[in-house]
């Protein structure tokens, strides 16, 4: 009979999760994968690490499941589909408990998250859905309230209405859509308009550039601009900038990025759609664990259609913060320090 071991400081730190403690998982004859190892074995793999955010996410989720236990393999497909796909088949071939993904294409991996299943793997489909897959876990942000709270802020900075331009991310990425239908629901009982909007494949800033420059080519009268984050914000804002339209176009994003919050207290953003990621990689890490040690996480009710499968859900808030809060989230809440932030104000 075999079983896992877990060390005290794993039981604390499982413990200060809100996560049940080590379980134990017993065959009668042990796999291969079980003889070979005695500390659980997860799989993480990255799209890519263009956007900020997907280094943070990295690193907490790898300390907390060195905490628990476990060992983490990190594997980054540079934007490449065919790479990620070749890259969750090594997690398969090498026999990991779990298999924890953060899609490029949330079509394209569907047949290669169910052949990790039909492994016997567990798999969680990390702020990203990836559809028809059937994973264990869903775990993200509510991307339609991000929409919204954009939206919002356009309405509420352009009462009078006025044209307006998108800037979103690829749509490949199943966000994207989610996000766009926050957008659209809030828009429509309004007076701005869209006249100009573009998708940037890859989640590549540059692109939001050359986008942007299009826009002005059609119309100087933009009133605001929504990115799909702030990373696209970032070149949008250069573009502006070139133009002397900086300060003057409402601006905004999502991720709480360094400079798009020292954008905000200089006043050429307006806001940035804030996810605490640090949370998310941390409670993804604790429910990957647990599927690892072969628990039960039935306490997870809610769940999402991913096309086939009703989907184990772990939805978490966005938050919009602008220059009023930006003291109160961002800086007490630990995500940046004041000295970043205000780098730029005398």
């Amino acid at each position: 009979m075999k079983k896992w071991v877990c060390a005290g400081a794993a039981l604390l730190a499982a413990a200060a999760l809100g996560l049940s403690g080590c379980g134990e998982k017993e065959t009668s004859a042990p796999t291969e994968r079980e003889e070979q190892r005695d500390v659980p074995q997860i799989g993480l793999s990255f799209d890519s690490f263009v956007i900020e955010r997907w280094i943070r996410d990295r690193d907490v989720f790898v300390s907390t499941i060195k905490e628990l236990g476990g060992e983490v393999n990190v594997q980054n497909a540079n934007g490449d589909v065919e790479e990620q796909i070749s890259q969750i088949e090594y997690f398969i071939e090498k026999g990991v408990d779990v298999i924890v993904v953060v899609a490029g294409d949330s079509e394209a991996l569907t047949d290669v998250m169910r052949r990790a299943k039909d492994a016997g793997i567990k798999t969680v489909a990390y702020d990203r859905m990836i559809k028809n897959s059937g994973a264990d876990l869903y775990i993200s942000f509510n991307n339609e309230k991000v929409g919204e709270l954009m939206a919002e802020s356009l309405a509420e900075n352009l009462p009078d209405g006025g044209e307006i331009f998108l800037i979103q991310g690829p749509e490949s990425d199943n966000n994207v859509a989610q996000v766009r239908e926050g957008i659209d629901k809030v828009l429509e009982g309004t007076e701005l308009e869209v006249v100009f909007e573009a998708n940037c494949e890859d989640w590549l800033a540059e692109n939001a550039y050359t986008y942007v420059k299009e826009g002005l080519k059609l119309t100087r009268n933009v009133k605001g601009i929504i990115c799909g984050n702030d990373d696209l914000a970032t070149q949008v804002f250069r573009g502006l900038s070139e133009e002397r339209l900086a300060g003057k176009v409402v601006l905004t994003g999502q991720d709480g990025d360094l400079v798009a919050c020292q954008r905000i207290i200089a006043g050429t953003q307006e806001m940035t759609a804030f996810k605490a990621i640090e949370e998310e990689a941390r409670i993804a890490a604790g429910y990957a664990y647990r599927l690892a040690m072969g628990e039960d996480i039935s306490e997870i009710t809610r769940t999402i259609s991913d096309g086939t499968y009703d989907v184990p859900y772990v939805e978490m808030a966005p938050m919009a913060v602008t220059k009023e809060n930006m003291d109160e989230v961002i800086i007490k809440g630990g995500f940046h320090s004041r000295e970043e932030v205000y780098l730029n104000e005398k």
